[in-house]
């Protein structure tokens, strides 16, 4: 069993009737909620459902596009589904990012290294032509 000071707000640790509280829904809306796939709690070996804080955050969305903006279920899993992927695609920038910078450091390192025997940098030219200063523009 985890230590409580291991639990975040992704850990699945609620059972069903606390997280439906916690969300201010009725338990089979939950569970009608995991059916269709807008909510995908983790299962017990004997087949209960477990939610996170996370879970509940959601199902309060789930609740509010529901009920104030009128979007009908299918509409909230396409918009739970882009937010995902928008989500996933951050995560991506922020890795290419710190990459980028990496390299950028490196090769101003290399840059200072070489010093007086560094060769220019090639410029391309149209027509994929090869000159050996850089274009001043």
């Amino acid at each position: 069993m985890a230590d409580r000071h291991d639990i975040t707000p992704d850990s699945k640790v609620l059972v069903i009737s606390v997280a439906a509280k916690m969300a201010g829904m009725h338990p089979q809306t939950l569970r009608q909620y995991d059916r269709l796939g807008l909510v995908q709690p983790d299962r017990t070996p004997g087949g209960g459902r477990r939610y996170s804080v996370r879970d509940v955050a959601l199902l309060r969305e789930i609740q509010r596009l529901s009920q104030e903006d009128g979007v009908n279920l299918a509409g909230i899993k396409r918009i739970i589904a882009l937010e995902n992927q928008v989500s996933e695609m951050r995560g991506q920038l922020t890795e290419l990012v710190a990459h980028l910078e990496e390299a950028r450091a490196h090769l101003d390192e290399l840059e200072a290294i070489a010093g007086p025997f560094a060769l220019r940098r090639m410029s391309r030219m149209p027509g994929n032509a090869l000159l050996p200063w850089p274009i001043r523009q």
